[in-house]
């Protein structure tokens, strides 16, 4: 039974090492939607987070629930939603996006962007808001005096960007829904495990696994690199 399940991880590695064109595409599909769907979500997430945290409107609360609430939505029941808007008789379905990575790029912005604005306010609510005023008073612009806050936040925010990537590179629902999984067009790493699984070839499965436990050692090693640089140092 051993030796099986290390000729299983074996043949894992050689997938990955000798950049199986299979392993390899269901990889860059995985990486470029989830990519594109981070880059185009964060600014605007950040400035909702920050004017959350710095100003007050009518009907502010119910913003904050609203958010905290669309955190914890499954990604099935959040596919299922842009599976609606897509289809043929959908408000979006004239885009002809349905079961295409522009679906799946959608889908997974509406399952980031919740994660993202609500840790940031966290993050900006933090802050003392006299250090806000402080930086318009001495000459900051807006977006000056944002860029200097958020360079005092870099570790909490960089904690929300990961945090949101990870929600979204490995979810299924969304992407088995939206995107249909196919073969070097909408497959990622999650519907390509799923898939893999449900076939009996554990090989492809584990290797796409270790891709994203390796991921997700980088990227807490780098946050501990972070924290421990922002630590002050005792003299």
């Amino acid at each position: 039974m051993t030796e099986g399940w290390l000729a299983l991880i074996q043949q894992a590695f050689r997938l990955l090492f000798t950049l199986d064109p299979e392993v390899w595409s269901i990889i860059s599909v995985s990486f470029s939607v989830s990519f594109a769907a981070l880059l185009i979500t964060l600014i605007p997430s950040l400035v909702l987070g920050f004017t959350l945290a710095f100003s007050r409107f009518r009907g502010h609360w119910i913003v904050i629930n609203l958010v905290q609430t669309l955190q914890s939505i499954p990604t099935v029941v959040i596919g299922l939603l842009v599976y609606l808007l897509l289809t043929r008789n959908g408000t979006l379905g004239d885009l002809r996006w349905l079961f295409t990575q522009k679906g799946m790029i959608l889908g997974q912005m509406m399952i980031c962007a919740p994660v993202l604005i609500a840790m940031s306010h966290a993050a900006f609510t933090s802050v003392d808001k006299r250090a806000w005023e402080t930086c318009r008073t001495l000459g900051a612009s807006w977006l000056g005096a944002v860029w200097i806050i958020c360079r005092e936040l870099r570790v909490p925010l960089l904690m929300a960007i990961i945090a949101a990537f990870s929600r979204i590179v490995t979810e299924v629902g969304c992407s088995m829904m939206v995107g249909g999984n196919i073969d070097h067009v909408t497959r990622n790493i999650p519907t390509a495990i799923a898939l893999e699984t449900s076939k009996g070839d554990f090989a492809q499965a584990i290797a796409l696994g270790l891709v994203l436990l390796i991921l997700a050692l980088i990227l807490n090693f780098m946050l501990g690199i972070l924290r421990g640089a922002a630590q002050p140092r005792s003299h």
